[in-house]
């Protein structure tokens, strides 16, 4: 499996990710998550829409719940093409918990706990942390990735408007 370094920091110390950079003109790779009723669901589940992958560590952070927070306000209106997709490797019992309490109801949340398929198909997976690292992905309705985002240091936000502005040219 391909490993980067150099590529993000977590609170300031160099971290490894595992799994291939993802790149705009990708094919974008399948992936097998749980949702959170225990579902397993794959690229398929989302044929015929553009998505916007809210990659985030933890929802139990506070830059990860902003995130998740502002596409579930801003992004899930855009279109009823639109589905915004919050992956993390959060349980899915924590992501249902942490939906129900924050009032979050427009994003669908998606757990990569128990294949880490995602994360390393996507590139987006920490190894020293088994968490993923912080970004966004915006995939088109044929399934081509539009816009990718490694957000440098795990701890600062994503370029919000760059994903929204991606994902309405992919409509």
């Amino acid at each position: 499996m391909e490993k980067r370094t150099g590529v993000i920091t977590f609170v300031g110390n160099p971290m490894t990710l595992v799994g291939k950079e993802v790149k705009v003109g990708d094919k974008a790779p399948d992936f097998t998550l749980l949702d959170n009723g225990l579902a397993v669901k794959t690229l398929k589940d989302y044929e015929g829409k553009v998505k916007i992958f809210s990659v985030v560590p933890s929802l139990d952070t506070g830059v990860c719940d902003a995130q998740t927070r502002w596409f579930n306000q801003n992004a899930t209106a855009l279109s009823d093409d639109v589905v915004v997709l919050t992956v993390s490797m959060d349980l899915p019992f924590a992501q249902k918990r942490w939906c129900g309490a924050a009032g979050v109801e427009n994003v669908v949340t998606l757990s990569d706990h128990k294949d880490a398929s995602f994360g390393t198909n996507y590139g987006f997976l920490i190894e020293e942390l088994r968490l993923l690292t912080r970004g966004i992905v915006v995939v088109d309705k044929n399934d081509k990735v539009t816009y990718v985002e490694y957000v440098p240091e795990v701890t600062n936000a994503v370029n919000f408007d760059a994903a929204v502005e991606a994902a309405k040219a992919a409509l």
